[in-house]
C-alpha cells in the first residue's frame, strides 16, 4: 500500500498561522520594504515633490477665482491635496508589488512558512511613513502660505491620523489589482483611470454647491468626498461630527472587501 508523501515546504505552508505569527511576519516584510526605500529615496519623490507642487500651484491658480483670494482658498485647497496625494501614493503601492511579482520575488516566500496576507502587507504597513510624510508637507506647506486651521493642533492632528487611515485602505484596492492586472503599466494606467474621477470629481478643488445637479449626486456618494468633508470639519473646524464616521466606515469597508480579494488572487498567483 503506498504512502503519499508531502514535502517538507508544502506541510509547513498548510499549517495555519496564528494572528501574533502573521503580525511579526507583517512586520519583517514591512521592515523589508523601508530597507528597500533607503536604497531607492526615488519612492519619495510622489510624496515629497507632488504636496509641494500642487499645494502652491492650485492654490495661485483657482484660488482667486474659486474663493476670491489665495487666503480664504487655502482650508479647502490644503484638505483636498492631502487625499488627492494619499491616493496617487496608493497607486504606487499596487504599481511595486506588481513588479515584484513580475521579478519572481514573491516565489521565494512560497516556499516559507508565512501567512499569504504578510507579503501584501508588510509594504502597505511601510507606505504608512509615505503618507506620513506627504500630509505632513502638505499641511507645513499650507502653513506657509497663510493657512490656520480652525481645529488647531488636536483638529490637524486628527486629520492627519485620518488621511493615513485612508491612504492605507485605499491602497489594498491597488494591491488587489497588483495582483489581477498582468503588468506594472496596467496597474498604472487602471489606476489612473481610478484616481482621476474620484479626485477631480468631488469637493476637493470646489466647492459642491457649484457643480452641475446631476454631477453633485455622485459628489455627495464619492468616498473620496466623504474623507474629504470628515477631514475638513476635524480640521478647520475641529468637530467631531458624522461626516468622520461615515468616513472611518466607508474605510474599513474598502479594506473588508478588498483584502480578501487581493489575498485569494495573490494566493492564486503565487
Amino acid at each position: 500500500m503506498s504512502t503519499l508523501i508531502i514535502p517538507a515546504s508544502q506541510r509547513r505552508l498548510t499549517a495555519r498561522t496564528s494572528l501574533r505569527e502573521t503580525v511579526s511576519q507583517t512586520f519583517s516584510m514591512a521592515w523589508r520594504a523601508l530597507k528597500k526605500m533607503q536604497r531607492n529615496p526615488e519612492q519619495f519623490f510622489d510624496v515629497v515633490i507632488q504636496p509641494l507642487l500642487f499645494t502652491a500651484m492650485f492654490t495661485y491658480i483657482f484660488g482667486g477665482a474659486i474663493a476670491g483670494d489665495v487666503k480664504s482658498y487655502l482650508p479647502t485647497i490644503i484638505t483636498g491635496i492631502m487625499v488627492q496625494t494619499a491616493l496617487t501614493a496608493c497607486m504606487a503601492t499596487g504599481t511595486q508589488l506588481r513588479e515584484d511579482m513580475d521579478k519572481g520575488v514573491f516565489d521565494r516566500f512560497r516556499s516559507l512558512p508565512m501567512a499569504r496576507i504578510a507579503p501584501l502587507a508588510g509594504p502597505m504597513v511601510a507606505d504608512l511613513l509615505r503618507y506620513a510624510i506627504a500630509s505632513t508637507l502638505t499641511v507645513l506647506t499650507g502653513l506657509a502660505m497663510g493657512y490656520r486651521p480652525g481645529g488647531g493642533v488636536v483638529g490637524v492632528a486628527a486629520g492627519w491620523i485620518l488621511v493615513v487611515a485612508a491612504g492605507w485602505s485605499l491602497s489594498w484596492i491597488f494591491a488587489w489589482l497588483g495582483t489581477v492586472l498582468r503588468t506594472a503599466q496596467a496597474v498604472q494606467g487602471v489606476g489612473l483611470m481610478i484616481m482621476f474621477p474620484l479626485t477631480f470629481l468631488s469637493n476637493a478643488f470646489v466647492p459642491l454647491t457649484s457643480l452641475p445637479g446631476w454631477l453633485q449626486a455622485f459628489v455627495k456618494v464619492n468616498p473620496v468626498s466623504l474623507v474629504i468633508n470628515a477631514i475638513r470639519d476635524l480640521m478647520n473646524d475641529g468637530e467631531l461630527t458624522a461626516a468622520v464616521g461615515w468616513a472611518v466606515l466607508g474605510c474599513a469597508v474598502v479594506v473588508g472587501v478588498f483584502a480578501p480579494l487581493a489575498v485569494r488572487s495573490y494566493s492564486r498567483k503565487v
